[in-house]
């Protein structure tokens, strides 16, 4: 593959899981510890692709309506996958990156991720995003009013420099990646994506291997982008 024609930053909304469970009639649970391990698979596959960037959408601001035994198993999910990452960030030089509130974690995910974030800062090798209790309007919603500009002195720049991905040397995503066969976007970064090219695969997460991400990369590569011209 011509690295040229890699993209920086991909981005992956992770679908699927649950439905993955109840296909092999096991707990809704195994369908999201399946999840954690390709995730995982393709964050190492990715970097070895060349991809600078790679941004997850682990868990939506409107997942907490699920029921608490799930939402509590998928939170210590989220603790393991930081402190895995956290040390494979020292050795690869990534920095870690969380986009989404912080104000609603339970304080020991809240120190992993803030541990993590701090102890990689100064990493700019590869970039890791991991989107926890995101969403793409909360993300416009907090980036307003923690820049506290007045309306007339707006700009597209100075929003974007409020905006969770304000640390990446690219916030556009190259390309958006969704499993399980649904179609849509569900609110997911509507800024930093407004130029991306999407890719649906039919594929439940745990499915989508590490093969099949490299199929999908090799797509973008054929496609033409023209950002308006």
């Amino acid at each position: 593959m011509n690295t040229a024609t890699v993209p920086v930053h991909v981005a992956i909304i992770p679908d699927g899981n649950r439905r993955w469970a109840q296909t092999h009639n096991l707990p809704t649970f195994e369908g999201h510890r399946k999840g954690y391990d390709t995730a995982n698979e393709l964050i190492h596959t990715g970097h070895r692709l060349g991809i600078l960037i790679m941004t997850l959408w682990a868990f939506s601001t409107e997942n907490w309506k699920r029921a608490q035994d799930e939402v509590g198993y998928l939170m210590q999910l989220f603790e393991m996958m930081i402190e895995k990452n956290l040390k494979e960030a020292h050795e690869e030089q990534t920095r870690i990156i969380h986009l989404g509130r912080k104000d609603r974690l339970k304080d020991s995910l809240l120190k992993k991720i803030t541990k993590a974030e701090e102890e990689t800062a100064q990493y700019k090798k590869r970039y890791l995003c991991i989107g926890i209790d995101y969403g793409g309007e909360d993300e416009i919603v907090r980036a307003i009013k923690k820049a506290s500009i007045s309306p007339g002195d707006w700009t597209k720049e100075k929003l974007f420099k409020s905006l969770d991905t304000a640390n990446l040397p690219q916030q556009q995503v190259d390309l958006v990646i969704r499993t399980s066969g649904e179609q849509r976007t569900s609110g997911f970064m509507p800024l930093q994506a407004a130029y991306s090219e999407y890719y649906f695969s039919n594929k439940l997460f745990p499915d989508f291997s590490s093969k099949e991400f490299t199929k999908v990369i090799e797509d973008y590569s054929l496609r033409n982008r023209r950002f308006g011209k």
